[in-house]
């Protein structure tokens, strides 16, 4: 073996040997999700606001199980998971937020808001109820109907990042 080789050999060692050695439970997907845990129950999210595209329920809950079950080996219970999330979109709302020179708003703010009620029957220390909300800006000179096709996938999918990263990595 050349000494390159027995170098890269060493280095490799090292690093397999810290990644497997480090604190806590940890997947190359991120999670950090306990051996125990093996399911995961995703209730459907209901609509409890107006406003918002009509299948923007449909497809946030169809996202966030996705999201779940490619980047997890969780499997999706329809009741009694080890891991169950519930809540709502609670608000959808639209607001000027960057006024031009003649005080008319340059920009427009597209807010949503899920509120989230996480329970690890598992480990009921780390249950909580917490509000998950991002937002997209958009130009004035477009209308919330021009925008919402393109910008709502986008705010959905952020929020189930959010939520996913502190329900199953606590990053």
């Amino acid at each position: 073996m050349t000494g390159r080789n027995f170098l890269k050999s060493i280095f490799t060692l090292l690093v397999t040997s810290f990644l497997t050695s480090s604190c806590g439970v940890y997947s190359f997907t991120g999670t950090t999700l306990s051996d125990e845990i093996k399911t995961i129950t995703i209730r459907n999210f209901a609509m409890v606001t107006a406003g918002g595209p009509q299948n923007m329920t449909l497809t946030f809950n169809e996202k966030l199980k996705e999201y779940y079950q490619r980047n997890t080996s969780l499997k999706l219970r329809p009741e009694e998971g080890d891991l169950i999330l519930d809540g709502a979109i609670v608000g959808y709302e639209l607001t000027p937020v960057s006024a031009t020179a003649s005080d008319k708003a340059a920009l427009n703010r597209l807010s949503i808001r899920i509120e989230v009620a996480f329970t690890n029957r598992l480990s009921p220390n780390e249950d909580f109820e917490k509000e998950f909300s991002f937002y997209e800006d958009f130009s004035q000179e477009q209308s919330l109907s021009d925008v919402e096709d393109r910008i709502v996938p986008k705010i959905l999918d952020q929020i189930v990042l959010n939520i996913f990263a502190e329900t199953a990595a606590k990053w």
